[in-house]
């Protein structure tokens, strides 16, 4: 582990298993901690302000984005979320490695930052076993499927702008290849 810890940053078409790549990452490791993202969205049963968000009112936030706050922010269906650039400083200084799991195109913004970072991309072994993926989980409809899969399609011709591509075709072996990853840089 470097004394300063990393921002890491992973984005994958939906399906792809990042979610559960990075929660054992985390689990697996003493100095891996997720991203706490900023949101004006109200609180869900059983969550936690500071732990799963920190919630915040529109003109809050606003005021983060006038101060440039925050890295990247985003208006996700009316809410808007963003990632606090405190909270990323003072876990980095803390010697951790912080996750941000984010789409293509918040990860170009943050590129567009500037701000130091180690950009990883999760591929599904194939766009059939994505689909399989995606059925097997039960939560969308044929159309909501298929517009999934046009957007996986979209964002795989993004994977060449990361520093690194895992293909995720199994759980094990992909969290040892970004433990080696985050050890290497």
């Amino acid at each position: 582990m470097s004394e300063t810890g990393k921002l890491v940053i992973v984005s994958a078409p939906s399906g792809t298993g990042k979610t559960v790549v990075t929660e054992k990452l985390i689990r697996e490791s003493n100095s891996v901690i997720r991203s706490v993202s900023v949101t004006t969205r109200l609180p869900r049963s059983g969550e936690i302000d500071g732990v799963d968000y920190f919630f915040v009112t529109p003109a809050a936030f606003k005021k983060m984005v006038k101060e440039n706050a925050l890295l990247e922010w985003a208006n996700v269906h009316g809410n808007l979320y963003g990632t606090p650039k405190q909270f990323l400083e003072t876990e980095q200084k803390k010697g951790n490695d912080v996750i941000l799991v984010i789409d293509v195109q918040g990860a170009k913004q943050i590129r567009e930052t500037g701000y130091p970072a180690v950009f990883i991309f999760l591929k599904p072994p194939s766009m059939e076993e994505l689909k399989r993926r995606l059925k097997k989980r039960g939560t969308e409809d044929e159309a909501e499927l298929a517009r999934r899969l046009v957007r996986a399609e979209e964002e795989l011709k993004h994977a060449d702008e990361y520093d690194y591509i895992v293909v995720n075709d199994d759980l094990d072996k992909t969290v040892d290849t970004l433990k080696k990853i985050l050890q290497e840089v």
